[in-house]
Parts: C-alpha cells; sequence; structure tokens
C-alpha cells in the first residue's frame, strides 16, 4: 500500500510496511506533552484528515475512521479500530482487537482485549469539573476483556466495566459492572447473567437446519 502522509516532525514518525496514511490526514503533531515519537504498525490505514498528536503508538493494522482526533500519549494493541469522528483525548491505553465506534469520546481510560464500544459511547474522566481540586481526582474507566458497550451509552469516572459483561444501549453507568452481567438503564442496573441472553443470529441459524 502507499505510504502518504504530512507531519510536522517527520524525524520522529516510523511508519512499518504496508501501511497507509492518506494526505490530508495529520499524524505527530506537536501538543501539550511536546515532540515525542510516533509509531503505527505495519498493515495500518489512517483515512482522511484523521489527526494523530506526538507520543501515540499503534499496533499492527491499526485502522481509523475519517476525521478521527487521537491526542498525545495514547497506547494501542493489535487489529485496533477507531472510527469516524470519534475523540481520543491523551491517555488511553487500549488492548487487541478491540472496536471504537464513530462519535466515541475518550480519555484516561484503560480498554482490555476483545472489547466492543458502540457509536457515540462517551467515557468521562472528573467526577466534579466545578471542583478547584479536581485535577486531583481525575481518572477515567476500565473496560475488561471482551466487554460491550452499547451505543449511546455513558460511562462515569473510575468506574470498572467487568469481563464479558454487556451494558444496554443507552446507559449511564455509574458504579461497577459485575464481570459477565447485563446492565441498563440510568442508571444502569444488573438485569440478567450475559449467559441467558440469547444469541439471536445463533437461532437464526438453528432455524433453517
Amino acid at each position: 500500500m502507499e505510504i502518504r502522509y504530512n507531519v510536522e516532525i517527520s524525524d520522529k514518525l516510523t511508519l512499518l510496511s504496508d501501511t497507509f496514511v492518506d494526505s490530508t490526514s495529520i499524524v505527530g503533531l506537536v501538543g501539550r506533552a511536546g515532540p515525542a515519537p510516533v509509531v503505527i504498525g505495519e498493515g495500518s490505514v489512517i483515512r482522511s484528515h484523521t489527526v494523530i498528536y506526538a507520543g501515540v503508538h499503534a499496533g499492527k493494522r491499526f485502522n481509523t475512521g475519517h476525521g478521527a482526533l487521537i491526542r498525545e500519549n495514547n497506547k494501542f494493541g493489535d487489529d485496533v479500530s477507531i472510527g469516524t469522528n470519534a475523540t481520543l483525548e491523551p491517555g488511553n491505553c487500549v488492548g487487541d482487537r478491540t472496536r471504537i465506534h464513530s462519535g466515541c469520546f475518550l480519555e484516561n481510560v484503560t480498554i482490555g482485549n476483545d472489547v466492543f464500544i458502540g457509536p457515540n459511547v462517551v467515557f468521562t474522566d472528573d467526577p466534579h469539573p466545578p471542583c478547584a481540586e479536581c485535577t486531583r481526582f481525575v481518572g477515567g474507566a476500565t473496560v475488561e476483556d471482551g466487554a460491550a458497550i452499547g451505543a449511546n451509552s455513558t460511562i462515569l469516572p473510575g468506574v470498572r466495566v467487568g469481563a464479558g459483561s454487556l451494558v444496554g444501549a443507552g446507559s449511564v453507568v455509574t458504579k461497577d459492572v459485575p464481570a459477565g452481567m447485563v446492565v441498563a438503564g440510568n442508571p444502569a442496573r444488573v438485569i440478567k447473567a450475559i449467559a441467558e441472553v440469547p444469541c439471536r443470529a445463533a437461532l437464526a441459524g438453528a432455524a433453517t437446519k
């Protein structure tokens, strides 16, 4: 694949083989943290109007949608997808094979492997914005391996979303989600175990046999 890029600190940019960066994208923009290396793994696709700041490290087959904004000090594993117009503020750490859909907002969030985050999910990291001491308590959520968060959900600061759990669309998550459970509502409450949720695709397949 062709490599095209527009950078402010090209001497600190590492694009590994078979990587495409659209000519309208900016990779390596210097932010508050100053100049820092940018690494984008092999087989990656950086689509039009994406902005990636200095200090971002992305693994193999990293993909961005159009207009994604990725600030400094973000780290991504392999096979991560960032959707169109998603905004990732500083300090996120994302594991392998995780998909962050269009319109999401994240800051200081730790995300495990194989996580699904639906469109327009918002993660907050400030528990009390008007407080003069708020910077002492800033901290994002943690999403464990295999969790799924439905579209338009809001995840409050410091919340832990347990492994293999499911957050229903439009939920406001104010406290920890137990592993393997389904939560929904505002505020989100436990509805059932994930094992009790039927897979419609599997049922449809069984009906055709």
